[in-house]
């Protein structure tokens, strides 16, 4: 097992001093940090040199938080955006087929949703904000490894075993890849009881105003409810609430 590194933890103590005030001196930092003297200077002296602080003018002791502290902030701020747009979009979509529609993003080999709109329907998928599922096992996910150049995919793919959730789970990274090659190619994926063996889900890439697939959209259903016009009807309206929800991101699909 990993084990965290104790001096990015300091780092991140130091930097968290910053949240309830604007400056602070080495010596309020090893005051509030109970920490010794040469550790927070070597701490300081690498904040300061990769500019997450720097030092007030005039006053080379104090330090405050540097330009990158911001640009992450800002960054946070836009996956905020995504939240709010894909809310709205969500809402749109399961009132088009009374089902439960959920985004998810990716986090190394795994999936997180950000979003679920609910059905009103007694029988319905068990799930939630801030739930992390295998991203193989998904629909989401497997949109979003779909969606990784072959770099990124790689890395996804290499936290370990693909522990199966039900027994049609893919654990084959082969057969995976050539799973994902089709989701590419035809731009959705489908989980028919992969991560629940009761449910079938149908999903496709969000994208950014860069192109990048940085979210998925996914609409899902008990098996039970699914007819013979369910799957071109579902993968329409799971098709259009991503192209929305990526105009909204500032995605602009090209003209054919």
């Amino acid at each position: 097992m990993a084990r965290v590194v104790p001096a990015v933890i300091r780092a991140l103590d130091i930097l968290e001093l910053f949240l309830d005030r604007p400056e602070m001196s080495a010596r309020e930092v090893i005051e509030r940090l109970d920490l010794p003297r040469t550790t927070v200077h070597e701490l300081l002296v690498t904040l300061v040199e990769r500019s997450y602080l720097v030092a007030v003018p005039g006053q080379p002791v104090r330090y405050r938080l540097g330009m990158p502290v911001f640009q992450l902030g800002s960054a946070f701020a836009g996956r905020l955006d995504l939240v709010r747009e894909a809310q709205s979009v969500a809402r749109d979509v399961a009132a088009a087929c009374d089902e439960a529609v959920h985004v998810a993003v990716l986090d190394g080999a795994e999936v997180v949703y950000l979003v679920k709109v609910d059905s009103t329907h007694p029988v319905r998928m068990v799930s939630g904000v801030g739930l992390r599922l295998p991203a193989h096992c998904t629909a989401v996910g497997k949109v979003l490894l779909a969606g990784l150049d072959r770099a990124g995919l790689n890395a996804a793919l290499s936290h370990g075993p693909l522990t199966g959730m039900t027994p049609a789970s893919i654990t084959d990274p082969d057969r995976l890849r050539d799973h994902l090659d089709r989701v590419r190619a035809e731009g959705v994926a489908v989980d028919v009881g992969e991560s629940d063996v009761a449910m079938r889900c149908v999903a496709a890439g969000i994208r950014d105003h860069s192109g990048a697939v940085v979210a998925a959209m996914s609409l899902s259903a008990p098996m039970i409810r699914w007819t013979p016009q369910s799957p071109a009807e579902w993968t329409g309206l799971v098709r259009e609430g991503a192209a929305t929800l990526s105009a909204r991101m500032g995605f602009r699909a090209a003209r054919r």
